[in-house]
């Protein structure tokens, strides 16, 4: 539920940020284009056919602005129809009309083409200049009478205009892709949210689980060898699987809407009852006592690694140290080469790093040591 949730919100901030990005330039964009477009059908049209075909540059600038901030420029349906208008009416004005501002839409669409096109941008952004400058020379060579003046109308000012405004555009085209990667990232974090929960959910269902599953099993030996020998200790014995079986449904079920919270001092008790029922000599100090903020991952800690030496290590004795702010565990179980738990316990180590404290194990002579401690004063700075 919990990483539905999580993605359903990362969704929701990307879909939103875009349409916000969207309409700002819808309503800052399209009002001076339109307005500029008019003033260039108003001032070039001398009749209604020179109006229209103007008129029709003018729109297609108009939807490819749109269409480019709503992201959906570059797309062969979009791009290519409107560049191909602009395209035409460029040189319609040039070379049939006396209109020299019609180059605008060719200008305005090109921009925002060129630098959203996958590959070969500079050489795009060349072709487009290059383009309205042809244009604006054939004029000078099969038109014109006022070569002077021509150069300047048709060929020196649309062409700088047309690289002003492509440069322009670039820095500004960044400016969104920088929006577009923001967006991903958050996306991701959300993502890595989720996996994250998952992980913590699934590490506590293993601590629960394989801790309670374990337990039952040496209980159940326990049980056998004692139904005949001792009935009435058998049948405590299977009571107390009953109940424990019964408390791990529980803790499931407080995991699984997230109320499940361990008590230090029931998980030293436990493991005191634990080692003493699998013939493990016990012995607990108490120096001092944990704070609320540490008692709880102290506890997994004890419970993991309890649970470890009752799985992987042949010890006899078992000594648990506490002070206020940590804890230890040492066993005389060591075998081989080296402790099986330092892999059990790796998850737990980075869960104690990210709650600020240091989780540390080592090997000394023929005993284990298992170490978490949280700085002083850990608790106090605790909301």
């Amino acid at each position: 539920m919990k990483s539905s949730q999580v993605q359903i919100a990362g969704g929701q901030i990307t879909e939103a940020t875009r349409g916000r990005l969207h309409r700002l330039n819808v309503m800052l964009i399209l009002p001076i284009l339109a307005v500029a477009g008019l003033l260039v059908v108003a001032l070039d049209a001398d009749t209604w056919p020179e109006a229209l075909i103007l008129g029709l540059g003018v729109v297609a600038a108009l939807v490819a602005s749109e269409r480019w901030a709503a992201g959906d420029l570059i797309r062969p349906r979009v791009a290519y129809p409107c560049l191909a208008v602009t395209s035409m009416v460029w040189p319609f004005g040039a070379l049939l009309t006396d209109s020299p501002n019609a180059f605008w839409g060719l200008c305005v669409v090109g921009s925002l083409v060129v630098p959203r096109v996958p590959r070969h941008r500079a050489a795009a952004a060349v072709a487009l200049v290059s383009y309205v400058a042809l244009v604006g020379a054939a004029r000078l060579l099969f038109v014109t009478d006022d070569m002077r003046g021509d150069l300047i109308t048709y060929l020196l000012v649309p062409a700088g205009v047309t690289v002003v405004v492509t440069a322009l555009q670039f820095p500004n085209e960044r400016f969104y892709d920088l929006v577009r990667d923001l967006e991903q990232s958050r996306q991701r974090e959300a993502e890595l949210a989720v996996t994250r929960e998952r992980v913590r959910f699934a590490s506590d269902l293993h601590d629960i689980q394989g801790h309670t599953l374990h337990v039952v099993k040496l209980k159940i030996a326990l049980a056998q060898r004692l139904i005949r020998a001792d009935p009435d200790r058998a049948e405590l014995e299977l009571r107390e699987i009953h109940g424990l079986v019964s408390d791990t449904i529980m803790q499931t079920k407080e995991l699984a809407y997230a109320q499940r919270r361990l008590n230090l001092s029931a998980e030293l008790e436990n493991a005191k009852n634990l080692f003493e029922a699998a013939g493990i000599t016990v012995g607990v100090v108490r120096d001092g006592e944990v704070g609320p903020g540490s008692s709880e991952m102290l506890g997994q800690v004890l419970r993991e690694t309890t649970t470890n030496i009752l799985r992987h290590a042949q010890a006899t004795r078992v000594r648990i140290m506490l002070t206020a702010s940590g804890i230890a565990i040492i066993n005389d179980g060591v075998q081989g080469e080296g402790p099986a738990e330092l892999r059990g316990l790796a998850t737990l180590r980075r869960r104690v790093a990210e709650d600020g404290g240091e989780l540390t194990v080592a090997q000394n002579a023929d005993e284990f040591v298992t170490a978490a401690s949280f700085p002083p004063g850990r608790d106090r700075r605790e909301p």
